[in-house]
């Protein structure tokens, strides 16, 4: 057995990897970066080694400095987790060159399969349906654009690498071919240095359906059922669970089936997902389902298989990387219940899910044993641009779907996390959707519905609540108070028709708050709305020099700039278009002297693994421009100048 056990990875997935060594009796060593100081993985394990600053080319992605990690603290296995190194192939091998067991499937079954096309290929011959597409190494752009129209739109490009989302696009039609290409490939380039893409048929109502598999060093292989991952944004999962609701039991026997010969035909040993895509609206009829890719290491969406299943996932990987056989074979395994996970982002979705980063003020998680919590965060840590923004997931499993559903709707409201914006009011507003409860959606519900989705936010006027607190906290004398904040005179309480307004900004958009004092009572209008009806369900936090109002699954970030601060609370509103986050600037749409209309795509940025489209805030001419494609740019630079349109020449003039 592993006696000493190093885990690759930071966040949730190390901090759930550390519960298991512990439990089995394995000394655990973490890595971690200093943008990981507040996060609890390098605190929960038994030793940790700081590997790096935060960029993850230097530290979670760089090979050597992991291998030199767990020679220096004595390990003699790595768990790479997922992401990072969990697939790669040249990794595998320098730890087993190094004599350290790498928790995984073998370098030749990650190669066979880290190929999207030759894995299409391999699975062709082992009799698994796979999607209609082309899947060759003919790459030009005409090649590529005359084999979509062949295959008939839409059709999906995706990288042949890749994973996560990255490095796929949805083309509806020919005219959009080109830009999403080149989208595609520079994304894939960045995530995987490799810009190679496929071609697929893209499904009119596709069902993401995947099969957890596992094998071992003895020749076994079977299969703990399936999942089902059907809702999701930009391309990545929001929500997962399992059982799939309303599969047919033959289908699910023959996926289960399809998947067991997947896994055989790269003789795999450890953790494994082969997923599937089906046309929902067919699938109950036809029973069709393909072949999409299998992903070789353990799923973030692992911990619904583990309670329908009651096994410890991890544990078998332990287990088979030692050598031992499987646990249990195929007739001893067996479903109970269902079990539904919500993927927590720090994030942004009516912004098109753009990240968001900063400092966790508090953070708080239901003190229900009924519910399982795996997350990394703890109150004072730092959400950096660096990785992945996923923050926690809920986990809730019930003997139905519509118990598990209606539990889980309870447990997301009680969850407390300030100082970031998160999808919590999403989540809850899907869970709440018909279709949803109804068992049907496919990967293209959350678009169709993101106005409706997105849209679930606290209420602008329930600013006020932070207002009247910052309010009593000026007449307590409290400290560091400047701008019209510091005048004390203006705060009297007892006077007759007393007004005062005072600039406030929310979630950094400029606001007004209107304080009028009638008979001692304050009244507080935000933009002339008042607090709205649900104030009493909100909670408020205070952080730095913000306080945080959380409600609807939401928050609400409330400051009070000083008018030296006024002119810089409108992001673009002004003219100047800054960078929303730190990253890389992916192209530049715009020239000097360029015309836009408001809405207009200016540039893409490339942050927290996504391509980033940043639109004219305003209808002008583009007057600088202070980026350049490749450049590192910071959060809240200034990146373009947009001035007044260019005015018509009088005639003769």
């Amino acid at each position: 057995m592993i006696k000493s056990l190093l885990i690759a990875n930071r966040g949730e997935i190390a901090c759930r990897i550390i519960r298991t060594a512990r439990a089995m009796g394995i000394r655990t060593i973490a890595v971690a970066t200093e943008a990981d100081r507040g996060w609890l993985h390098w605190r929960e394990a038994d030793e940790a080694e700081f590997i790096g600053e935060g960029p993850a080319p230097d530290s979670y992605l760089s090979g050597r400095a992991i291998i030199e990690a767990a020679r220096k603290h004595g390990a003699d296995a790595i768990h790479p987790g997922y992401g990072f190194l969990s697939e790669n192939a040249d990794f595998a091998q320098a730890c087993a060159d190094a004599g350290i067991v790498f928790v995984g499937p073998s370098p030749e079954a990650i190669r066979s399969m880290g190929s999207k096309a030759g894995a299409k290929a391999l699975m062709e011959k082992a009799g698994v349906p796979v999607v209609p597409g082309y899947h060759g190494e003919r790459q030009q752009p005409d090649f590529l654009r005359q084999k979509a129209y062949e295959i008939g739109y839409p059709v999906m490009i995706k990288a042949v690498s890749g994973g996560g989302g990255r490095g796929m696009r949805i083309v509806n039609k020919a005219i959009e071919f080109d830009d999403q290409l080149n989208s595609a490939r520079r994304e894939a380039k960045s995530a995987f240095s490799d810009d190679r893409v496929l071609i697929e048929k893209y499904l009119a109502n596709p069902r993401h359906i995947e099969v957890q598999v596992f094998g071992d060093s003895h020749g076994n292989v079977v299969h703990l059922f399936e999942r089902d991952c059907s809702v999701q944004r930009r391309h990545q999962k929001v929500i997962e669970e399992a059982p799939a609701p309303d599969l047919p039991e033959a289908v699910r026997d023959a996926m289960g089936a399809a998947a067991v010969s997947a896994a055989r035909a790269v003789g795999y040993c450890g953790a494994g997902t082969v997923e599937f895509i089906a046309d929902g609206s067919t699938l109950a009829d036809t029973g069709e389902f393909y072949f999409m890719e299998m992903n070789t290491r353990l799923q973030v969406e692992h911990p619904v298989t583990e309670m329908i299943t009651g096994l410890d996932l991890v544990e078998w990987q332990l287990r088979v990387a030692a050598g031992e056989p499987l646990p249990k074979s195929q007739g001893q395994l067996g479903l109970r219940g269902h079990a539904i996970e919500a993927r927590i982002y720090a994030e942004d979705p009516a912004a098109d899910f753009r990240p968001a980063m900063g400092r966790l003020w508090a953070v708080g998680f239901p003190a229900d044993p009924s519910v399982r919590v795996d997350t990394g965060v703890a109150e004072g840590a730092v959400v950096s641009p660096f990785y992945d923004s996923m923050l926690a997931k809920v986990i809730v499993h019930r003997p139905d779907r519509a118990a598990a559903i209606a539990d889980l709707k309870s447990a997301l409201v009680r969850i407390r996390i300030a100082g970031v914006g998160t999808n919590i009011g999403f989540l809850s507003a899907i869970l709440d959707a018909d279709a949803f409860s109804a068992g049907r959606m496919d990967t293209g519900f959350v678009d169709r519905n993101i106005d409706r989705l997105a849209g679930r936010r606290p209420a602008r006027s329930l600013a006020a609540l932070a207002v009247r607190e910052r309010t009593h906290r000026l007449q307590a004398g409290g400290p560091g108070i400047n701008g019209p904040w510091g005048d004390y005179s203006g705060f009297e309480i007892g006077g007759l028709g007393r007004s005062v307004v005072s600039d406030i900004a929310i979630d950094g958009e400029p606001a007004r708050a209107t304080l009028t004092w009638i008979d001692g009572k304050l009244d507080i209008l935000i933009d002339d709305e008042p607090l709205a009806g649900i104030a009493g369900e909100a909670q408020l936090v205070w952080g730095g020099d913000k306080a945080f109002v959380l409600a609807a699954g939401g928050q609400l970030a409330v400051g009070f700039p000083s008018p030296v601060d006024k002119a810089s609370v409108a992001l673009g509103g002004d003219g100047h278009v800054k960078a929303p986050m730190h990253g890389r600037v992916a192209s530049v749409r715009v020239g000097t002297g360029d015309s836009v209309a408001r809405g207009d795509l200016l540039f893409t940025l490339e942050a927290m693994k996504m391509e980033h489209s940043i639109r004219a805030p305003l209808d002008g001419t583009v007057e600088q421009v202070l980026i350049a494609e490749d450049q590192q740019v910071d959060d809240g630079a200034t990146a373009l100048v947009i001035g007044p349109a260019n005015a018509e020449q009088p005639a003769g003039g």
